[in-house]
C-alpha cells in the first residue's frame, strides 16, 4: 500500500494510507543501512501487519520531488510563511532569510501578513507593496475576523504546502480555520499520536482536502543561511534579476561597483530599502562566516 508520512515520533512513522486510514509504522533496517532517513511528507510504500490495530512496516521511500533541512520535510509544492502586522511586529530579516532559503530550494513562497486588524491601511499597503513588487504573492489576513480564509483555501488547493512563521503571529489560529474540511477523523489521529511519548513539537502533515496537505512546522526564531557564498546571495533576491544585465560590470554584486543599476533602482524607489539593507547585512554575514 502507498501513503504519505504525516508525522514521525520516537522511531514511529504515522502514514496516511490510500484508504484515508492512519497507520503506525516502523522503518525497516534497510533505511539505516542505506543511510536513508524517512521525512515527513515522504510518499512511501508500507506493508500492513495488523489491519485492526492499524500497524505496519515502512518498506520503501518513493522518489522525492525535493526536501528541506529546516524544517526537515519532503515533497513541498510551495511555502506559506506567516508574519503578523503587529504584536509581534514583523522581523524583516527573519522573513528575508526564509525567502532566500525557499529561493535556494526553488520552492515558490506565498507571504501572509496576519492581524491586519491591528494595522492602519497605510501600513498594510506599504508591506504589501514591498514584497509584491519583489514578485511574491502577498496576502493580508485577520484570523480574528476570519478575513482572507477563502483566498488561502484557493492558494492551498491541490498542493502540499509547508506553513512556517515565528511564534505569536497567529499561525495556529489560521491553520485551525483551514481545517474545517479535514478528511481524516481527528479522534483517530489523536489516539495514534498519543503513543509517541515525546511532547516536543514536530513537523506534521495535515490533510485538509483532496490532494491538499498542510505541513505544520514548529515556530522558528532564527534561521542561518547555509551552503552559500556571499557572491551568490544576489541571485536569491528576485527583484535584482531584471537589472543584472543592465549593470556596467558583469557579475556586479550591487554594493560598491560604479554603474550599478540595482543601486540606481534603489535611489529611484524601485527597490525596497528594507530589503536592500537586509541584503547588505546578509552579505557581510556570509563574508564573515567564510573567514572562519
Amino acid at each position: 500500500m502507498q501513503g504519505k508520512i504525516i508525522k514521525g515520533i520516537a522511531g514511529f512513522y504515522y502514514v496516511y494510507g490510500e484508504n484515508e486510514v492512519l497507520y503506525e509504522c516502523k522503518a525497516k533496517g534497510i533505511f539505516r543501512k542505506d543511510n536513508q532517513k524517512p521525512l515527513v511528507g515522504d510518499n512511501v510504500e508500507i506493508t500492513v501487519l495488523n489491519e485492526q490495530e492499524r500497524e505496519g512496516n515502512l518498506t520503501r521511500i518513493l522518489p522525492r520531488k525535493n526536501s528541506l533541512i529546516r524544517p526537515a520535510v519532503a515533497n513541498v509544492d510551495q511555502a506559506f510563511v506567516i508574519f503578523a502586522m503587529d504584536n509581534p511586529k514583523p522581523n524583516f530579516m527573519l522573513l528575508d532569510r526564509f525567502l532566500i532559503m525557499m529561493e535556494q530550494a526553488d520552492i515558490p513562497a506565498v507571504i501572509c501578513f496576519n492581524k491586519k486588524d491591528l494595522a492602519t491601511e497605510k501600513e498594510t499597503q506599504e508591506l504589501y507593496q514591498t514584497y509584491q513588487s519583489c514578485g511574491y504573492q502577498v496576502l493580508l489576513t485577520s484570523a480574528l475576523e476570519e478575513e482572507g480564509i477563502d483566498e488561502i483555501h484557493r492558494i492551498l488547493k491541490g498542493k502540499t504546502t509547508v506553513v512556517a512563521g515565528p511564534s505569536g503571529v497567529g499561525k495556529s489560529s489560521l491553520t485551525n480555520l483551514l481545517q474545517a474540511e479535514v478528511q481524516m477523523e481527528t479522534g483517530e489521529i489523536s489516539r495514534k499520536l498519543k503513543r509517541g511519548k515525546h511532547t516536543t513539537r514536530h513537523s506534521q502533515v495535515i490533510p485538509v482536502g483532496e490532494n491538499t496537505f498542510l505541513m505544520d512546522t514548529p515556530g522558528f526564531s532564527s534561521l542561518y543561511l547555509m551552503d552559500m557564498e556571499e557572491q551568490e546571495l544576489k541571485d536569491y533576491f528576485p527583484e535584482f534579476r531584471k537589472y543584472d544585465d543592465q549593470c556596467r560590470f558583469q557579475g556586479c554584486r550591487h554594493i560598491h561597483e560604479p554603474g550599478c543599476r540595482v543601486k540606481e533602482a534603489l535611489e529611484q524607489g524601485e527597490i525596497s530599502r528594507i530589503r536592500y539593507e537586509d541584503y547588505l547585512n546578509l552579505y557581510e554575514e556570509l563574508k564573515e562566516k567564510r573567514r572562519y
